[in-house]
């Protein structure tokens, strides 16, 4: 047999921007299409949205009610948040909602002890929404002055594809407790949704509706609908009556009591909940998960480009877009949503389920978050959707996301023993340390970090229960101390360095350029 020659094993040079998207971030597919896609995209945010008031308002001693106005606060700040995203800040099609990285220093405010002694669960609640505010509004000035500074920026020159590879993967790898382990809650809803939606997004998508890939573009809506449909149906015939009370909670379609507690119409405004409270230890904790939501946000806008048929943002875009997710972080704080705000990783993840990363659809589905909060009782109609039915869709978006991370390798010599070892490790610390913080506070029923000062707890504890957090700090240390100095080409720096700047590549200027011709009242570098 002849040797096969070396052109013809090599098919798959590295390539800049991600091939074979119908919509890249600034083409757009029709109105009727793009408000679809829009609408699948503001379903599938409620999974987040739904969970984390669900997880805290009843710990901070809310009801029912509360947890209806939480839940519609946090969609419409959500909605704020990736309409400024989009148009100021980096511009890249990204859902910017709540962050599941602040639920440690807010669980610590929960259990402060000025807090949990007030008898009046009402009272509790408003005081503890109160002081979470408070730490909100102080610490999003961590983003805003390292965004609007460009601090961000220079810091983003010690980031090469190597080092920036675990970063992103693990920003899907790290998500791994919110999948399966959830559908396994409830496997007879779980998985059929999970089976469905792979079939139909993958082996399905070829067939065409007048000339559109209907069942790969809009495979979402059509699974949960079908999945939801049937979910109904095993809940209305008796299928839960006598299963045990957390089975019922996640399989049962009418256990959310968001509809009977929503009201038809309310506006959210900024202190709807009163005047914060402000305390320098919660405010110093809460700037940890401030600094975790940066690293993580980071990651995903990387991501994000690539699922979107960009290039890298360059460091001033970057840094701009930072800065207005700290901007994010303090409407959260002013409204009271009860946690920050970060990429949502899983709509990220859809972009390249639907192959469309166009940048209006994202802008389109910030409209429908904004009117749903309002109406309240039609957005809580969706989003009673059981959370299983999310939890088997993360499966497969974090899976992509987790794989574009990986992408960035191409760019790297990965026959260097130096960047295997560099990657393993950064990869494997990543998800093992944070494992072994979870793991621990399941025992202990405390973190490892367990001192008086409870502000130096929520810094160690949030930083290291974040994968992408660990695997940058390991990575980015490890890229820049190790045998360093003839390890530019390896390290993938000649492809990087072109993208550091605005100015590095003509395709930044068509991709992020400010709308309304602001460019000329802020010069990016």
């Amino acid at each position: 047999m002849a040797e096969a020659k070396i052109e013809e094993i090599v098919h798959h040079p590295p390539m800049d921007q991600l091939q074979g998207f119908e919509y890249c971030i600034d083409s757009n597919p029709s109105w009727g299409e793009a408000i679809a896609l829009g609408f699948q995209h503001y379903i599938l945010s409620l999974g987040t949205a739904v969970i984390i008031p669900s997880l805290l308002v009843p710990r901070m001693g809310g009801n029912d009610d509360d947890k209806v106005r939480v839940v519609q606060t946090l969609l419409f700040v959500t909605g704020i948040n990736t309409l400024l995203q989009t148009l100021f800040g980096t511009r890249l099609p990204t859902v910017i909602g709540g962050s599941f990285a602040f639920l440690v220093p807010i669980v610590s405010i929960i259990h402060d002890s000025s807090l949990t002694q007030i008898v009046d669960n009402h009272q509790r609640f408003l005081q503890t929404m109160r002081a979470i505010q408070g730490a909100l509004i102080v610490s999003s000035s961590i983003q805003i002055i390292l965004g609007y500074s460009q601090l961000w920026g220079i810091c983003s020159r010690f980031f090469s594809p190597l080092g920036m590879a675990p970063v992103v993967a693990l920003v899907g790898f790290g998500l791994f407790d919110r999948g399966f382990p959830v559908v396994g809650r409830c496997v007879e809803i779980g998985l059929p949704m999970l089976v469905l939606y792979v079939a139909l997004s993958q082996y399905l998508k070829h067939i065409l509706v007048k000339h559109l890939p209907i069942l790969e573009r809009f495979s979402l809506l059509i699974s949960i609908a079908l999945v939801w449909t049937y979910a109904h149906i095993l809940t209305a015939s008796g299928a839960f009556k006598h299963s045990t009370e957390a089975t019922q909670f996640n399989c049962r379609s009418d256990r959310a009591n968001l509809i009977s507690s929503a009201p038809w119409i309310k506006i959210p405004y900024p202190l709807q909940w009163g005047a914060p409270t402000f305390d320098a230890g919660q405010s110093f904790g809460m700037m940890a998960a401030v600094f975790v939501s940066l690293i993580e946000s980071t990651g995903a806008y990387k991501a994000a480009a690539r699922l979107a048929s960009a290039t890298p943002p360059p460091a001033h875009v970057l840094s701009r877009g930072i800065g207005w997710q700290g901007i994010g972080i303090l409407l959260a704080g002013l409204f009271g949503t009860a946690t920050g705000s970060t990429v949502s990783v899983e709509n990220v993840g859809l972009l390249g389920s639907t192959r469309v990363g166009s940048r209006r659809v994202i802008q389109i589905s910030a409209g429908f978050m904004i009117f749903f909060s309002i109406l309240g009782k039609f957005g809580a109609l969706f989003a009673s959707i059981p959370f299983t039915i999310f939890a088997a869709v993360y499966c497969v978006l974090f899976g992509i996301v987790a794989a574009v991370g990986l992408s960035f390798l191409q760019f790297t010599n990965m026959n260097s023993m130096r960047n295997l070892f560099i990657t393993g490790v950064s990869i494997f610390l990543g998800l093992s340390i944070p494992e072994y913080f979870f793991s621990y506070t399941l025992g202990a029923q405390h973190a490892p970090a367990n001192t008086r000062a409870g502000w130096f707890n929520d810094y160690i504890n949030a930083i290291f229960s974040s994968p992408p957090t660990v695997a940058l700090i390991v990575a980015v240390f490890l890229d820049n101390t190790l045998d360093v100095k003839d390890a530019a080409r390896d390290r993938g720096m000649p492809w990087w360095v072109r993208f550091r700047t605005f100015k590095g590549d003509s395709r930044n200027e068509e991709f992020y350029t400010l709308p309304f011709n602001l460019n000329r009242f802020f010069p990016p570098s």
